[in-house]
């Protein structure tokens, strides 16, 4: 497959060279935004251009990834060249072989990233209107409206030590049991959404916090994300589809030693529900003083936007893969939500086609069976799993050792308690639903009615 050229040009500027056939160009300003009240807000001593230079490579990745579909090998070739205020420090090889050290490994492709000076200063600093981080913050968290980051920002410290950043593109307000979160948004347009698995937004993530970190002195960054979502994705990668990193430890060693090279700055993701279930989370959460099933019924797991689940209000799928693990772990919590949450509300149908029945549109149907299905049977593989030998699981136990600084033997012993936990969680939810379910079926590998 040919390279794929993004040349990231300065807001009013045209390329100063005539550009390779087939590159493509996104200008700051135009295709990649950046709110300007937020920035107004991100006046705070220590803010460096560098900050600002490392907000730009979050959404020239964002627009590279995104703008280019894979081709069925999945693996592509991305140069993307983009201007920097501080190019001194983005030039230093240490800098640029962690960047693309940690790309490739989290995204499965080949970056090759290539800074040019940039003439235009950074937007931020000449502003009167400071961000407040407030005092005796000892932890920051990538926070997003799911289970994990509601339940974890809480059992990780109160509310006044929490240092909790919001990623998006437009403003969210604080719902019934949030932290507080600080927005550094920013929007990226002009891909066409020619690819949707978005590998990247886990740099985008971290990198984001990280520089949050840094200005408000904190060393400890919180992963919200429990074992299940860390280390099934990896564990049972779909087939042809490079194994999915974003949770996992092996990414962060390799973002430490990015955001050290670039920042000058060491800061440490803590994994602290690496070895327990969501389940396990969310009923140690309820635990708390003043915690309440409200705090986490109130949350979105579902990463689905299409019409299916925007009729008659923002609904939940109720059949990917997240949603499954949602209601999985609330059942394992005891949590009861209302069935208006989710648009496919009945998992006890003994036919998919009477479940899927308020969804009007037969390719909406075909759709959320496809997701539904493989959603199952990982769900169910990863409990398999629990049974597997020590031989099977060696090389994910050892690469987890290596990136957590743990002996191989305590790692694997954490892994099979987690699968084990995993595995008497998912069959306890499974009989709830009755004998007649028709997930049993699609757990067999059928996708449709159970007696089709």
């Amino acid at each position: 497959m040919p390279n794929k050229l993004l040349f990231v040009i300065e807001n009013g500027q045209h390329p100063s060279r005539k550009l390779p056939k087939g590159a493509v160009t996104a200008e700051i300003g135009r295709h990649i935004r950046f709110n300007a009240t937020v920035l107004d807000t991100f006046d705070v001593k220590g803010f460096e251009p560098l900050h600002y230079d490392m907000l730009v490579l979050c959404a020239a990745i964002e627009f590279a990834d995104r703008r280019w579909k894979r081709p069925l090998g999945w693996r592509r070739t991305l140069d993307v060249v983009l201007p920097v205020i501080d190019l001194k420090t983005w030039q230093k090889p240490d800098v640029v072989k962690a960047l693309h050290r940690v790309l490739n490994h989290l995204t499965g492709d080949a970056w090759q990233l290539t800074f040019v000076q940039a003439k235009n200063l950074s937007p931020i600093g000449s502003r009167q209107l400071p961000l407040d981080f407030g005092k005796a913050k000892t932890f920051a968290i990538a926070y997003s409206d799911g289970l994990d980051s509601r339940a974890v920002s809480a059992l990780s410290g109160n509310e006044a030590e929490a240092l909790c950043i919001r990623v998006a593109g437009s403003r969210h307000h604080r719902k019934n049991g949030d932290s507080y979160f600080t927005q550094l948004p920013f929007k990226v347009k002009g891909y066409r959404s020619n690819e949707s698995s978005f590998r990247s937004r886990g740099f985008q993530f971290a990198a984001v916090t990280a520089v949050a970190a840094h200005l408000s002195g904190v060393t400890r960054i919180i992963v919200p994300e429990s074992g299940q979502g860390a280390l099934g994705p990896v564990l049972l990668p779909l087939h042809n589809i490079y194994a999915d990193y974003r949770n996992h430890p092996t990414f962060f060693r390799r973002m430490e030693r990015f955001i050290k090279a670039a920042l000058g700055y060491s800061v440490r993701f803590e994994q602290p529900r690496l070895w327990s279930t969501k389940g396990q989370t969310l009923s140690e959460f309820l635990a708390l003083a003043e915690k309440s099933e409200q705090h986490l019924t109130s949350t979105h797991s579902c990463w689905q936007t299409r019409r299916v689940v925007n009729v008659g209000g923002r609904k939940q799928c109720g059949l990917c893969a997240a949603c499954l693990l949602r209601r999985l772990s609330l059942y394992t919590a005891g949590v009861n939500e209302r069935p208006s949450t989710y648009v496919v509300s009945e998992l006890a149908a003994p036919d998919a086609s009477d479940a899927l029945s308020v969804i009007p549109q037969e390719a909406d149907r075909d759709i959320m069976i496809e997701y539904g299905s493989v959603g199952v049977r990982h769900l169910q593989h990863l409990a398999d799993m629990a049974n597997l030998p020590d031989d099977a699981l060696r090389v994910h136990a050892s690469e987890i050792a290596a990136a957590t600084e743990a002996t191989y033997e305590e790692t694997l012993k954490k892994l099979r308690t987690m699968l084990a936990t995993h595995a008497e969680e998912w069959r306890a939810f499974l009989r709830a639903q009755g004998e007649k379910s028709f997930l049993k079926n699609w757990m067999d590998g059928g996708r449709y009615g159970r007696f089709e």
